[in-house]
């Protein structure tokens, strides 16, 4: 009969346990350096737009409002790379296709609802200011 180590058993090599020492087949483990390299492009993704807003650095509102959803749109990748440790290799590949699938569908209502709220003002019939005054 075999005896099965227990961990922390001193027959381990370099004193690890089992538990702590072997790696997860389900899922990418962050490293200090990855968590860091995630927090200061958080940071500087942040202070950017701060910078952009209150100095007024570009003069123009739409441009600073797309450049500011753009870096918004950067700092969510950072943030499911670098803090939930998603990529087209976790999981097989689901949490990532699951991912597209709800964009897919966020854009596609976002992009229908402006779409109707445009032709709905298009369509509806003109009303003068004082007709708006003066209806029940």
């Amino acid at each position: 009969m075999s005896e099965v180590a227990e961990p922390g058993a001193a027959g381990e090599p370099h004193g690890k346990s089992q538990v702590h020492g072997e790696h997860h087949a389900h899922g990418a483990q962050g490293t200090f350096r990855s968590y860091m390299t995630g927090f200061i492009l958080s940071v500087i993704l942040t202070a950017i737009p701060f910078w952009l807003v209150m100095g007024d650095v570009l003069g123009d509102a739409r441009t600073t409002s797309i450049v500011v959803i753009a870096l918004a749109a950067a700092q969510i990748v950072v943030h499911m790379i670098y803090f939930l440790h998603m990529n087209t290799k976790s999981e097989g590949g689901w949490t990532f296709l699951a991912l597209l699938f709800t964009l897919i569908l966020v854009v596609i209502t976002l992009v229908g609802s402006i779409w109707v709220m445009y032709h709905m003002d298009q369509n509806m019939m003109p009303m003068s200011p004082h007709e708006a005054l003066q209806r029940p």
